[in-house]
């Protein structure tokens, strides 16, 4: 799946545990009528793949929807589902060309001796 939007919010890498786990948090917002705010994450090696982009920028977002189930100890169970990234392109901003205008249509010549044959 993919998602396009403009970049609002680049978080920074953060470690989790003793085991090296990384995460960092992109806030994309979708441009569409009722645009979105979507937190997409990337995790490991992925995380670096937002280096070379800033708040503002146009990207494509390859994305994964994660889903998965817990159980609290009282026995109630809950779901939760995430967005993660896992590629990233730049998408151009092409400026739309304003339209063509309609050719000039000429009007053709009257016959200049014909008599006039309006009322008035």
């Amino acid at each position: 799946m993919e998602i396009t939007g403009k970049i609002k919010q680049i978080g920074e890498t953060k470690e989790y545990g003793s085991n090296g786990f990384q995460k960092r948090e992109l806030v994309l917002t979708t441009e569409e009528q009722y645009p979105q705010h979507l937190l997409v994450e990337f995790v490991q090696d992925k995380c670096s793949l937002l280096n070379s982009f800033a708040v503002g920028q146009r990207i494509k977002v390859g994305i994964n929807l994660r889903g998965r189930e817990w159980q609290s100890p009282q026995g109630e169970i809950k779901y939760f589902n995430s967005i993660q990234g896992w590629r990233v392109d730049a998408v151009e901003d092409v400026p739309t060309p304003p339209p063509a205008a309609p050719p000039f249509e000429t009007m053709p010549e009257t016959d200049k001796e014909a008599p006039d044959d309006l009322p008035f």
